[in-house]
C-alpha cells in the first residue's frame, strides 16, 4: 500500500499529512447520546471493514463493480480533473477508469486495507490510503473530482459523509455519486433495506433518492444530473460473493417469494428450476458541482 504522504512531495493538499486544520479531527464536548451514537458507528464501521477486508480478492472479479455504463459515466464525469479521488474503492475499478480517462493523479481511499492494496495491485498508479469516508485525510478544495460508487450504503452518517465531499472539492468540481437505492414508498423501502442485511450484515441502509439530493444541497454542492438506473444482479453470485450463511439465505429465498405489492415487477425478480435466479436493484446516478 502506497501512502499518499510518500508521494512526489507536491503540497497539493492530496497528502493525508497535511490537513491541519482540524476538520476531520475529533470533535470535542459532546454529550453522552453522541458518544453512544458515535461508539455504534465505530463498531458498524469496524465491521464493514473487517467483512470487506475477508473478501477483497472476490470483488475484483465482480460483474457489479467491475463494468458498465454506470462505470463510464462517473469516470466520464470526472474527466476534466487534475486530481480526483475515489472513496471508498472497493477493488479499485471506479478509480482505474477515472486514470483511464487520463487524470493524472488519482487517490483512492477505503477502510479495509486490503481493498486498498488490491487497488493498487490491479490498477497501477493508483495512489491509495486507509480512510474513513465520513474523516477524510485531507486539506480543504484539494481535489477537482471526488467519486464515490455502489458504497454509501455502508456509511452510518451520509450527510457527514457529503459534508467531507463539499470539504476537499475545490470550486468548480465535479462529485460522481452512485449508490444503491430505494423508492420513495415505506413497504418497498423496508423489503429492499431487510434482503441487503440479510445478505450483508454490515449494509446499513440504501437511502431513497430524495434524501440524497437533500444531502448533497445542504452541503453546499448543486445537483447538475440525476437519473435512476437498473442493474440485473445475478442471485447466487450475489450470495455467494460475501458467503452468506445457508440460513440467510433460506430466509432470503422466503422473502423474495413473499413481496410487498409492487416488488416483483420493480425488482425484476426471476426464479429457475434451483430457485431464486436474478432481480434487478435500483441505483442513482447523481453529478453535482461546487460553486
Amino acid at each position: 500500500m502506497t501512502d499518499p504522504a510518500d508521494g512526489d512531495g507536491d503540497d497539493d493538499g492530496t497528502d493525508p499529512a497535511g490537513g491541519g486544520d482540524g476538520a476531520t479531527g475529533p470533535t470535542s464536548g459532546s454529550d453522552d447520546a453522541t458518544d453512544r451514537a458515535g461508539s455504534d458507528d465505530a463498531s458498524r464501521k469496524r465491521a464493514a471493514a473487517d467483512a470487506f477486508d475477508a473478501h477483497a480478492s472476490e470483488y475484483v472479479d465482480s460483474a457489479v463493480h467491475r463494468a458498465g455504463d454506470d462505470l463510464a459515466t462517473l469516470a466520464a464525469w470526472c474527466a476534466d480533473a487534475d486530481r480526483a479521488l475515489d472513496i471508498a474503492t472497493g477493488a479499485g475499478h471506479t478509480g482505474g477508469a477515472i486514470r483511464d480517462r487520463g487524470v493524472p493523479r488519482v487517490v483512492v481511499t477505503d477502510a479495509a486495507p486490503s481493498m486498498v492494496a488490491t487497488a493498487e495491485a490491479e490498477f497501477p498508479g493508483l495512489v491509495g490510503t486507509v480512510a474513513d469516508a465520513e474523516r477524510l485525510p485531507f486539506r480543504d478544495d484539494a481535489f477537482d473530482a471526488v467519486a464515490c460508487r455502489i458504497a454509501a450504503h455502508h456509511f452510518p452518517d451520509p450527510a457527514a459523509f457529503v459534508d467531507e465531499v463539499a470539504r476537499v472539492l475545490r470550486p468548480g468540481g465535479v462529485f460522481a455519486f452512485e449508490d444503491n437505492v430505494t423508492p420513495e414508498d415505506d413497504a418497498l423501502d423496508e423489503f429492499l433495506n431487510r434482503v441487503e442485511r440479510l445478505r450483508d450484515p454490515s449494509h446499513v441502509r440504501s437511502h431513497r433518492p430524495s434524501e440524497w439530493r437533500e444531502w448533497v444541497t445542504d452541503a453546499g454542492l448543486d445537483v447538475e444530473e440525476s437519473r435512476i438506473i437498473k442493474k440485473t444482479i445475478d442471485y447466487r453470485d450475489w450470495v455467494d460473493q460475501l458467503d452468506t450463511p445457508e440460513e440467510n439465505r433460506r430466509e432470503l429465498e422466503t422473502l423474495f417469494g413473499d413481496t410487498p405489492e409492487g416488488a416483483r415487477d420493480l425488482y425484476e425478480i426471476t426464479h429457475d428450476d434451483d430457485g431464486l435466479a436474478s432481480f434487478a436493484n435500483l441505483k442513482v446516478l447523481l453529478r453535482a458541482t461546487k460553486g
